[in-house]
């Protein structure tokens, strides 16, 4: 079972800047450069939505709320993935959770990492 660990969250103020981090600290290089890595979020009350994705092969898609603003990207030989958020608001604050393709058909969810927007 893949192992994905969330980091890099916390309390920002509008118009602020983070980047958050998903770990795959048991995975071995070759299977990591296949995983298809998606960021999702979830806001109390809220249900949870895809915001970023990447693939394998590197190739994007953003949830429109976020197009222009949140960044995806993928440093293979760490074995992690990044979501770089800028110009962050209110409306971006929320758990946000990595998944890759194969947990999700699993229904595995790692604890997210907690992003608060505020000022």
């Amino acid at each position: 079972q893949t192992l994905l660990v969330e980091s890099g969250g916390g309390l920002v103020q509008p118009g602020g800047s983070l980047r958050l981090s998903c770990a795959a600290p048991r995975s071995i290089f070759s299977s990591f450069i296949t995983y298809h890595i998606t960021w999702y979020r979830q806001a109390p009350g809220k249900q949870r939505e895809l915001v970023a994705r990447i693939t394998g092969s590197g190739a994007t898609n953003y949830a429109d709320s976020v197009k222009g603003r949140f960044t995806i990207s993928r440093n293979n030989s760490r074995k992690v993935v990044y979501l770089q958020m800028n110009d962050l608001g209110p409306e971006d604050t929320a758990m946000y959770y990595c998944n890759s393709d194969e947990r999700l058909r699993e229904g595995i969810w790692g604890q997210g990492t907690q992003v608060t927007v505020s000022s």
